[in-house]
């Protein structure tokens, strides 16, 4: 399909940037043949006993740093995934602004905290090689590095102290996203105990969400387009669940893309999951043929981008477009920090 399709106009101002609070107080389109106006609070309401829900529980890394080149100048750098290194510790990153870091260049990002450039590659993509070992890395970047939130949430300098609350979600557990799953940025522990009562039943999935799920398409097709690969985990528990569940009549909610696309990437033609460790690439369009997924709560996407174009694949282009403009004529907010919609599997 052409891009174009999936465009359409989001002035700024529905660009949220701080999220509700407390984050079950966002607003909830629900999307299933009509329209409906609800608040994530209201969850419980709208699923059924027996249903069960998918988290993501990959933890942000704060992947963002600043820093200095020896010659005195200033640049950014956000880590996007570990590259292979057998004698160190090396990541792949993006850094801006690139026409200043050579080759074998070092940055400084704190008097014992610095990176070599080991590799230079086309729109700002570095490989940074570490003299630290895996954990010590991981403890650096817990203490000098910033939430990597995307660029249109604006801040003055690096993402702020609030973001490192904000900008992870309740599940949080296993470190190694680059990106939040958003969708799970409305839940909490109130909203978890209303689930529960409710009798909606719960499972954790792991995929780190990596740059690629966000960059802009530079194509005119979508056939030409391919998705960076992310690394996944459903362990045997996790896929037992989902199949029990479903096999009692309930209701598999993903919430967010990125269990979709897991749950989906490890599910056979009649729908049961299967355990699935590894790398996933899966890019969904319209006509893609579901078999794992019933229903999505998800955030509102950017206009031409691979979210905007899942989430038509799962319930008709015409019918996003058409929430979309309700949701924009409603005052909902938009993106990571915005409100959400829950849908209902339709197709083309």
């Amino acid at each position: 399909m052409k891009v174009d399709a999936f465009d359409f106009d989001l002035p700024g101002e529905f660009i949220a940037q701080r999220p509700a609070r407390p984050r079950d107080s966002a607003r909830l389109l629900k999307v299933d043949g009509d329209l409906g106006d609800f608040h994530v609070g209201d969850l419980p309401d709208l699923l059924r006993p027996g249903d069960i829900i998918i988290f993501n529980d990959t933890r942000v890394l704060p992947s963002r740093l600043r820093g200095r080149l020896d010659g005195g100048a200033s640049v950014e750098v956000t880590l996007l995934e570990q590259a292979e290194d057998p004698g160190g510790v090396s990541w792949r990153a993006l850094a801006r602004p690139a026409s200043k870091i050579g080759l074998g260049d070092s940055i400084r990002f704190a008097p014992d905290f610095s990176a070599t450039v080991a590799a230079k590659g086309e729109r700002g993509e570095v490989t940074l090689a570490f003299a630290l070992s895996p954990g010590g890395l991981m403890a650096a970047l817990e203490r000098f590095g910033a939430m990597p939130l995307p660029p249109y949430i604006k801040r003055h300098g690096l993402a702020d102290e609030r973001d490192r609350l904000d900008y992870q979600t309740l599940f949080a557990t296993t470190a190694g996203a680059v990106a939040a799953p958003t969708a799970g940025l409305h839940f909490t522990e109130g909203l978890m105990a209303a689930l529960a009562g409710r009798g909606v039943l719960d499972a954790r999935v792991t995929l780190h969400v990596g740059a690629g799920t966000f960059l802009p398409i530079r194509v005119e097709d979508t056939d030409d387009h391919r998705m960076g690969a992310e690394r996944g985990e459903i362990t045997p528990a996790a896929a037992d669940a989902v199949n029990a569940a479903r096999a009692a009549g309930g209701r598999v909610v993903a919430v967010g893309s990125t269990c979709l696309r897991l749950l989906e990437t490890a599910a056979a033609e009649d729908g049961r999951v299967r355990p699935f460790a590894g790398e996933t690439d899966l890019f969904i369009t319209p006509g893609y043929r579901f078999a794992a997924v019933d229903m999505l709560l998800t955030n509102f996407h950017l206009p031409r981008s691979t979210l905007f174009m899942l989430v038509s694949a799962f319930s008709g282009i015409e019918t996003m477009l058409s929430a979309y403009a309700h949701a924009r004529r409603a005052g909902y907010r938009f993106y990571s920090y915005g409100d959400c919609c829950l849908l209902s599997r339709g197709g083309p």
